[in-house]
């Protein structure tokens, strides 16, 4: 079976082995993902950034088991997805990844709270009170859990769908442009939360974003270009994004 070597001395929540996504056949095809090696440590915030097309979405797709490779391996812990049956990988998603949307991807007939807790009453389980309780004040939604998200503002509509996230405790939440749809107050709250959420509740988060300032808020920065990592960014500032990304030519 295959390992992921990059695992050696660390505390890796995910990681890709030589992962490589075609799209099409011939001459048509698209390789978005290109013998991608990468891995994202526990309790740490990154972010993936690169051009338009570089394959940033893909790549957090196929983490997440939401999209399959063409070739190579993608890993959450130890546990190979690409090995798991679609029974098994339903279970995966459901118990031990998270997944923000741009479009917030909440149930209107819902309140806030119910929201939050529907992967868990989908899987017939009870939340855990004492963490949920931690979430809400993480995500700063006491005062709004009985409201329909028809009554909240779209950054409020974001909180409860990264509080849905979290509420599972899974061993990564995955983030696709988790601000695309807000102002830049909003976005910056989302973004606090989900730092705080790293710093306090030592949860694993990896969020792809085009926005240098949102890049700011992770602990380390992963650059794409046409399907490939072309290069690294610790303890980012959105000036060093921006550098960096100039360097890349993104």
């Amino acid at each position: 079976m295959t390992t992921m070597t990059v695992q050696r001395g660390v505390d890796l929540a995910a990681g890709a082995v030589q992962a490589t996504k075609v799209y099409g056949e011939g001459e048509a095809a698209i390789r978005a993902l290109d013998d991608v090696d990468v891995a994202f440590e526990s309790a740490r915030f990154t972010a993936i950034m690169g051009p338009s097309g570089s394959g940033k979405s893909t790549l957090l797709h196929s983490m997440a088991g939401l999209d399959d490779l063409t070739s190579g391996h993608v890993f959450l812990g130890k546990v190979e997805l690409g090995a798991l049956s679609e029974r098994q990988l339903t279970v995966v998603r459901r118990d031990r990844i998270g997944f923000v949307f741009q479009s917030y991807n909440l149930v209107q007939t819902l309140d806030a709270l119910e929201n939050m807790t529907l992967p868990m009453a989908l899987a017939g389980r009870k939340p855990n009170r004492d963490w949920l309780d931690v979430v809400i004040d993480t995500v700063g939604l006491r005062d709004r859990l009985s409201h329909r998200p028809s009554e909240l503002s779209g950054g409020q509509q974001q909180r409860v769908a990264v509080a849905r996230a979290l509420a599972s405790r899974p061993d990564v939440v995955f983030a696709d442009e988790p601000t695309g749809n807000l102002d830049s107050r909003s976005g910056n709250e989302i973004l606090g939360f989900m730092a705080q959420a790293v710093r306090d509740l030592e949860q694993t988060i990896v969020m792809v974003t085009h926005d240098p300032v949102a890049a700011a808020y992770a602990d380390r920065v992963v650059f794409l270009g046409d399907g490939r990592i072309v290069g690294e960014l610790a303890d980012p500032t959105p000036a060093s994004v921006i550098d960096r990304m100039k360097q890349l030519g993104g």
